[in-house]
């Protein structure tokens, strides 16, 4: 199978088997080289829900869609969560609509070699949520004087075993990509409400 991948440089390094330079598999950061490249597979790792790609007819198309669902993409796309940090573990987290994506999907990851795990179609999918509620939580317990960043980042790798603290995955996700996926899960479970000190440091970011 001919993929066709846009990434940028970072998650071109983070994409699992990248040192084995798989067959078949071509990477541009260009949105114009990656849509005049012949393909039955296009993987839109820059994917932005603001100004969606158009795809040729009939092609398995996977976006970095970890807070839009599947419903409210133009077309019957597959989502995969490639937030930094994540497009490099050893499992895929996929989501998709149908049956018909399922089975595009599992032909994508055979003939990448990934294994991977198809997930609920939901904002955030299992693991961003997961990480969003923690660093919210973070947030919420810096804004009460529990802790320094540096002491709640020690505690929580130590406390779960997680490769990064909380502050230190907002870091590297993006601060406001953490904000968005939580004011989507707030509008039906308020225990998602971003803490106070997460939106002072958002609209810090922001200024």
């Amino acid at each position: 199978m001919k993929i066709a991948v846009r990434a940028s440089p970072a998650q071109q390094q983070e994409w699992p088997g990248r040192e084995k330079q798989t067959p078949g598999v071509y990477f541009t950061d260009s949105a114009e080289d990656f849509l005049q490249h012949e393909a039955q597979a296009y993987v839109d790792l820059l994917h932005n829900p603001n100004h969606p790609l158009s795809f040729p007819e009939n092609a398995c198309v996977v976006l970095n869609s970890v807070i839009e669902t599947c419903d409210r993409l133009a077309f019957e796309h597959i989502r995969i969560n490639a937030w930094p940090g994540f497009l490099g573990r050893s499992v895929a987290e996929i989501a998709v609509k149908s049956n018909s994506s399922a089975a595009q999907a599992a032909q994508l990851m055979q003939s990448l070699s990934w294994e991977y795990e198809l997930v609920a179609d939901i904002p955030g999918m299992i693991t961003a949520r997961t990480v969003a509620a923690l660093v919210n939580e973070a947030y919420f317990a810096l804004g009460e004087g529990i802790s320094t960043e540096a002491g709640i980042d020690i505690a929580m790798k130590l406390g779960t075993n997680y490769p990064y603290g909380p502050f230190e995955w907002a870091q590297m996700i993006g601060l406001t990509e953490i904000y968005r996926l939580l004011q989507q899960l707030s509008i039906t479970n308020t225990l998602y409400t971003p803490a106070p000190a997460l939106q002072e440091a958002v609209m810090a970011v922001k200024l």
